[in-house]
């Protein structure tokens, strides 16, 4: 077991089936004097009994099911100790149907060694398993190339699965610590030097493996606290969980999400203790009282208030897919995220990426054992971190049915932290009401009041209707009004910029304008990208409903011919982040009201459509 006084890293071992891990690992264990007593012996004697040459896999193979199949089906984790440190080592299977397994592993872990055949070289599961450490975000790993016996030790052929594993890698963003030759079967390359490999001059694994850094104590990251349940005991309520990071002490104000609520800690709770503890931190499960009442339940997300995780109902994300079936565009599954439980839909699928070449393509569906990043949204908001910030409450598993059909991490690369745009913080503030009823006003003009909400990608036309539609009703003698993006960042929005979160506020702030004018009887023609559903939704429930969404149509090719700004021309060069697109997701109207597509119709058909469409609907009296 560890020493709890000396450093810890934890370290997964993957690699394809029969290329030798649990072989290596078995050795690692003999070679670092860290089995127990007798065990070498007692396999010695236990392979002989079942006429079976002598294993140093079955050190690790515990199970009997193992033992008869020859491979590794389950997670199994195992000290080791060196002058440095103590490592705990995750022996992950690498047979394809047992990913399920390995992928747990590897989630657990702060760096990782990758095992290769010397004599079959890097297989089809080798990159999908390196491929899958880049997923899980694992950047620390050493290659051990093994059974450099079966290839007569032959240098030409290391130096050549060497170069072919970087090259892999690289394309990863992975630098290995070390590619190191290996017979594990006999200890050469894993703690000792031997003659056979005379020729490497490189770290033996153990030294490449205490080269690398333990992961950042969780202690010192900001506190996450996924609730797990609620007790009741006389008039307490207890709120129980295990602090995934970060430190929590009587008396702090903690943040609950996504419900936005907060309290102080009044007691840190313990069972059989003389003392009631007033600090807890990471890896502690514990019981808090609060100085208030609040409606706290089971995957709600407390946090300090000045670090509090992400808001959001969709995200990006890296995926690896494990389902009976493909997951498939719409499909709906179940989405299990630290405590929390929440229906979640595939809203598009991005990519598909052939862990082979790391080549990749949009597709329809994801296959089994296939990597792909996709977005998925809620119908709740959910409280989580980016992978990248906080990987522990940045994982994620997909249930399908009763089953677990996927997992992976959650990127919010192009979406917006939606907490600010939820959250009220105006006090001692009361409506005023109007003495002119919205009827009196509809009667006047003879029209009602309403926005027309023209959603699109840049270059699809939204600015160039709206002015001509607004022209058109004017004439007419009707109140109308068009607002437009780039006009109102020249005042009320000129102190945001295109951050996915000033976006969101941008929408924000145009669709409470716009709501007004339409309560003060106009016609409100909001030409805006507004690329995100969350944002148009927040809109429209600002308008209620007369809020009417209009999707101006063109493919992303039509925009990009068209390119009035040159700002498509720009973003390809990289000289724009965050372009929508390009750079930044466009998210589509699932139900609009009206759609008019500009790659198809002249403007003055569009027009005609949309003056139609006004005239339908915006008569005072219907």
């Amino acid at each position: 077991m560890a020493d709890s006084a000396r450093e810890t890293l934890k370290l997964v071992v993957v690699g394809h089936v029969d290329h030798g891990k649990s072989t290596l690992v078995g050795r690692l264990l003999n070679d670092t004097d860290s089995l127990p007593p007798g065990k070498a012996e007692a396999i010695r004697t236990m392979s002989e009994r079942r006429g079976m040459p002598f294993e140093w896999a079955f050190v690790l193979d515990a199970l009997q099911a193992e033992r008869d199949q020859g491979i590794t089906i389950d997670t199994t984790q195992i000290w080791f100790r060196t002058p440095r440190r103590d490592t705990v080592i995750i022996d992950a299977p690498g047979h394809k149907e047992f990913l399920k397994n390995m992928v747990t592993g590897a989630a657990q872990a702060d760096a990782a060694v990758l095992v290769i055949d010397a004599q079959e070289g890097v297989a089809e599961q080798s990159r999908r398993h390196g491929y899958l450490l880049h997923l899980l975000g694992l950047g620390q790993v050493a290659v051990a190339i093994n059974k450099m016996d079966l290839v007569g030790a032959d240098e030409a052929r290391f130096r050549a699965l060497e170069h072919e594993v970087r090259a892999y890698l690289k394309q990863l963003h992975i630098e290995p610590a070390a590619v190191v030759p290996v017979v594990a079967r006999d200890g050469d390359g894993i703690v000792r030097r031997t003659a056979r490999l005379a020729w490497y001059d490189g770290p033996t694994l153990v030294e490449a493996i205490d080269r690398f850094r333990p992961a950042v104590s969780a202690a010192g990251q900001p506190l996450r606290l996924p609730i797990q349940d609620v007790y009741k005991f006389d008039e307490r309520r207890i709120l129980v969980g295990r602090i995934e990071s970060g430190r929590l002490s009587v008396g702090d104000r903690l943040l609950f999400s996504p419900v936005n609520r907060s309290a102080r800690v009044a007691s840190i709770e313990a069972w059989n203790a003389s003392v009631a503890p007033r600090e807890a931190e990471a890896g502690q499960s514990v019981g808090i009282t609060l100085d208030e009442q609040l409606f706290v339940e089971r995957g709600t997300l407390a946090s300090h208030m000045e670090r509090p995780p992400v808001e959001t109902d969709v995200f990006r994300a890296r995926l690896f897919w494990l389902g009976r079936q493909p997951l498939r565009l719409g499909q709906t599954l179940k989405l299990k995220l630290h405590t929390s439980e929440a229906p979640v839909t595939v809203q598009s699928i991005e990519r598909v990426i052939d862990t082979g070449d790391l080549s990749s393509a949009r597709a329809e569906q994801v296959d089994r054992n296939a990597v792909a990043e996709v977005v998925l949204r809620s119908r709740a908001m959910l409280a989580l971190d980016a992978h990248d910030a906080l990987p522990r409450t940045g994982r994620f598993v997909l249930i399908d049915g009763y089953d677990i059909a996927g997992g992976g991490i959650v990127s919010m690369q192009g979406y917006a932290d939606q907490r600010g745009l939820l959250t009220a913080r105006a006090t001692n503030v009361r409506r005023v009401e109007h003495r002119v009823g919205i009827d009196e006003r509809g009667r006047r003009n003879g029209h009602v009041g309403g926005v027309l909400w023209l959603t699109g990608l840049s270059g699809a036309g939204k600015s160039t209707l709206a002015v001509e539609v607004e022209r058109r009703l004017f004439d007419k003698g009707y109140q109308v009004y068009v607002l437009d993006g780039d006009n109102l960042r020249f005042g009320l929005n000129a102190d945001l910029g295109f951050s996915p979160e000033e976006r969101a506020e941008n929408i924000r702030r145009v669709g409470e304008v716009a709501a007004l004018f339409s309560r003060a009887g106009f016609i409100v023609l909001s030409a805006f990208i507004s690329p995100y559903r969350s944002d148009r939704e927040r809109a429209r429930a600002a308008a209620k409903d007369r809020f009417h969404e209009i999707y101006v149509r063109a493919d992303l090719a039509v925009c990009e011919r068209r390119d009035p700004k040159g700002l498509y021309r720009r973003a390809r060069a990289g000289e724009i982040a965050e372009f929508t697109g390009i750079s930044a997701p466009y998210e589509p109207p699932e139900q609009p009201q009206l759609v008019v597509d500009t790659g198809t119709e002249t403007v003055e058909q569009c027009v005609d459509s949309m003056l139609s469409y006004i005239e339908r609907n915006f008569a005072f009296g219907k």
